[in-house]
């Protein structure tokens, strides 16, 4: 629940600063909200790494880097989002990984992972009563505001 408040409380600082400086710009507030959401999420794979570790199937290998990596990847395409010559494309990347990571949170929510603890304490399956309609609202979003408004 902590990205989605990231998520909507600086799409509406962004939308106030917008107003107060130059007129309302929703396409860009979206896109703002966006970035520092991932970087948000992004923080947690480097603060919690051992904990994330424990979202991947065990077939998985290099857990670590993967990790890692998709802690930069959020980081770059937060970055690229609010990069004129490439909201498109980097809303398409976005889509993509986020319903790549659907079925490491399904596995998760399956497991009682608790990644801040690096446990087997979590909610379980009940998480995803919240996980997959904020999973479908973060889709939504980056196809609303980098694919659909790109002002």
């Amino acid at each position: 629940m902590k990205p989605l408040f990231v998520l909507l409380i600086t799409f509406g600082l962004t939308l106030l600063v917008t107003l107060l400086f130059g007129g309302l710009n929703v396409g860009l507030s979206g896109r703002v909200a966006m970035f520092v959401m991932l970087v948000f999420t992004a923080i947690g794979h480097f603060k919690f790494t051992e904990g994330m570790m424990m979202m991947l199937p065990p077939q998985v290998p290099a857990k670590k880097a993967i990790i890692y990596i998709t802690g930069i990847l959020e980081i770059v395409l937060g970055v690229m989002l609010v990069l004129k010559d490439y909201i498109t494309a980097t809303g398409f990347a976005l889509i993509a990984f986020f319903l790549v990571l659907l079925p490491a949170n399904i596995h998760a929510a399956a497991r009682k992972v608790n990644y801040e603890k690096a446990d087997y304490t979590g909610k379980g399956l009940s998480y995803l009563w919240i996980r997959i309609p904020m999973q479908i609202l973060f889709i939504w979003w980056v196809y609303y505001f980098a694919i659909c408004n790109t002002n």
